[in-house]
């Protein structure tokens, strides 16, 4: 049998991830309530994700639900847990799934460096542009105004030395 994800959605009474799914051909959208057990406001939440993603009673149902989605139900329920509102929760996981480009990424470790890597390869792939799409085109040239003078550096200057 097939299951569909349709939605899913965190629970804060009692603790538990719920999904919504179809089933096979069937049209009807089926509701699956997942408990969240052990899990405090200091657990790593994705370390929980894999665990819930990879459990034998429910691995068939959140085949199409993604890990980093399972990753944000966790966090919104970690901070319910720590007493944030819902609005608070939310923001402090957009922050942490935002990229700042102003970010020095040597200084992190490799935990938080591969964090940052797969939400540039998520991104990528969202925005990433297929041939079967409907809106490619195969040899797009753009051009980029120049508001600005360019910046010259001493490794873009040429010079008379031969090495």
């Amino acid at each position: 049998m097939t299951y569909v994800a349709k939605k899913c959605g965190v629970c804060f009474q009692p603790p538990s991830i719920i999904l919504l799914y179809t089933e096979g051909s069937r049209e009807k959208p089926r509701r699956r309530l997942m408990p969240v057990r052990n899990f405090s406001k200091f657990s790593d939440c994705s370390w929980a994700a894999e665990q819930l993603k990879n459990h034998p009673r429910h691995k068939v149902y959140l085949e199409g639900v993604s890990l980093r989605q399972l990753q944000k139900m966790y966090s919104l329920l970690k901070g319910h847990l720590g007493g944030e509102s819902l609005a608070e929760s939310l923001e402090k996981f957009q922050q942490e799934e935002t990229i700042n480009p102003e970010e020095d990424m040597n200084k992190l470790d490799d935990k938080e460096l591969a964090k940052r890597k797969s939400i540039m390869d998520e991104l990528f792939e969202k925005n990433r542009k297929k041939k079967d799409d409907p809106d490619f085109v195969y040899d797009l040239e753009v051009e980029f105004p120049q508001d600005e003078q360019l910046e010259s550096c001493g490794w873009d200057v040429e010079s008379d030395e031969e090495i």
